[in-house]
């Protein structure tokens, strides 16, 4: 119903699944966590939100998650790119571009993209947007275009295209129908919103076309918003003019021309990036997610991969309000690594990047398993394997954390129980499917559009961190009422013209 050919499909595939895996951001230490993962028709980006582990567990409960992006199959296998995020209490999508996918990219861009053909717009929009240097561009000035310009395209997200964006882990094949048919729903009038003109969609249904009208926010407020940004990236254009010297940072009157149109894009690109272990070092003022190197499990690396737990034993009491950690395990000549990747707790103990724990596999430990059986289920307790190695500790606080020796002990049941020798603390872990977990989680809302792609902060608290009796904890930045918002058409990118003084040619 929805693509052109099973060709399309594998177009699209083709395209945009070197994008599925982690990303991190290493600012803050807790809530840059994107899972990006196959949704329908469509590849999804998901915040972990920061959290507590539920009464049920991890084996049984529910993980918290916000929409990050999206990207969605067009009917000919193009694809058409959203970015989410909440203002003013509703939320939005804003379109772009998927600008560019290489074929081993490592780090996520989001940019501003300016185009210099406006009297094109009717042509293929992909065939006619440049390459341009965004990254050259001071760091403010780039928070500044992409503020502006997500103010711009942005659309507020109908009642019927806000209710799934993957299909849900079911057991009924009732209940899988009915939710890919609201998917189909909802990939349509996405594509709708994305572009109303597209005469190769069969989309006239006019139940669709009745929920895309009613759901605009006022557009008479626009004229309001561009005087005063207006004015704001004018004074930023003078300042940039003004800057000397500089040769390493673009000046915005390079990067902008009169009369450009200005959008959003996503690029994956592949950069030479340096790692600590296995932790990408970041760029902490770039719009940017770091894909992790993911090592699938063999015969001498079977326990790499994505693990969850807390500290405590025994895990059959996974009391509420136990902190979860995720972890990812890899190797490295003789060692396994286990490299924290997220931290559930309101301020961050263990910077991300951290080692929780180093073991030597070639060196196998002497020490004894405490426990001989599960208290809930009274079963014995069998030990696989175990190795010597030494756990992150209180050390010298949090930017040089020490570490102290200790055991690692893989049981017959798939857990892996890291034991500190002299405080008796336990860190257990189970191995995760993060997409199932996603599948039956439960989504909470995206922060403001930018800053809900990555989170650039210095302060080491959990963004998502509130009132602690809430069920949903949720922290949004405070909203400005000086500055109202609009909604433009999606692609109707919004012209430069009012960024750059017009110059005359005499």
């Amino acid at each position: 119903k929805g693509v052109l050919s099973y060709k399309a499909i594998c177009r699209f595939l083709w395209n945009t699944h070197r994008v599925i895996g982690i990303g991190v951001q290493q600012n803050p230490e807790l809530g840059n966590l994107v899972y990006v993962m196959p949704g329908f028709l469509s590849v999804v980006g998901c915040r972990i939100i920061p959290q507590k582990v539920g009464p049920l567990g991890l084996q049984d409960g529910r993980i918290l998650w916000a929409p990050v992006f999206e990207i969605l199959c067009k009917y000919n296998g193009s694809t058409a790119f959203f970015l989410h995020g909440r203002e003013e209490g509703a939320d939005y999508v804003y379109p772009g571009l998927l600008k560019s996918v290489d074929t081993d990219c490592n780090v996520l861009f989001l940019q501003v993209e300016p185009r210099h053909q406006p009297d094109e717009i009717d042509k293929d929009v992909s065939q006619i947007w440049t390459e341009m240097p965004f990254i050259r561009l001071e760091s403010d000035d780039r928070e500044k275009l992409l503020d502006f310009v997500s103010s711009q395209v942005r659309d507020i997200v109908p009642q019927a295209a806000n209710a799934l964006l993957f299909p849900l882990s079911r057991n009924g094949e009732v209940d899988s129908e009915q939710d890919f048919a609201v998917l189909h729903e909802r990939r349509l009038l996405l594509l709708l919103m994305y572009n109303r003109v597209d005469t190769d969609l069969d989309l006239r249904s006019s139940a669709v076309c009745r929920s895309l009208d009613g759901d605009h926010p006022n557009r008479s407020k626009g004229k309001t918003l561009f005087r005063f940004l207006k004015t704001g990236l004018k004074q930023l254009l003078r300042k940039s003019r003004s800057t000397t010297g500089d040769q390493e940072h673009l000046k915005l009157n390079e990067f902008l021309r009169p009369g450009d149109i200005v959008g959003l894009s996503l690029r994956a690109k592949t950069v030479d990036v340096h790692c600590y272990k296995v932790w990408p070092c970041m760029h902490e003022s770039l719009s940017s997610l770091y894909k992790f190197p993911i090592q699938a499990p063999k015969a001498s690396h079977e326990y790499a991969g994505l693990w969850g737990g807390t500290f405590g034993w025994p895990p059959s009491s996974d009391k509420p309000g136990k902190a979860l950690f995720l972890i990812f395990i890899s190797y490295e000549n003789q060692e396994m690594i286990a490299t924290k990747i997220l931290e559930g707790t309101s301020y961050v103990a263990h910077p991300n990047g951290s080692a929780m724990f180093i073991v030597n596999i070639d060196k196998p430990s002497v020490g004894i398993f405490p426990w001989d059986t599960e208290e809930e289920s009274n079963t014995t307790i069998d030990v696989k394997e175990s190795f010597k190695g030494e756990g992150i500790s209180d050390g010298y606080g949090f930017r040089y954390p020490g570490s102290k020796p200790g055991s690692l002990f893989v049981l017959e049941n798939g857990l892996l129980v890291f034991l500190w020798e002299e405080s008796r603390e336990v860190l257990t872990l189970q191995r995760l499917d993060l997409g199932e977990l996603l599948r039956r989680g439960e989504r909470v809302n995206p922060l403001s559009p930018v800053s809900n792609f990555v989170y650039l902060t210095k302060k080491y608290t959990n963004v998502y961190s509130g009132n602690p009796d809430s069920r949903n904890p949720l922290f949004f930045p405070r909203y400005d009422s000086s500055v109202d918002h609009c909604s433009f058409h999606p692609l109707k990118f919004a012209p430069i013209s009012h960024l750059v003084p017009r110059v005359s040619i005499i």
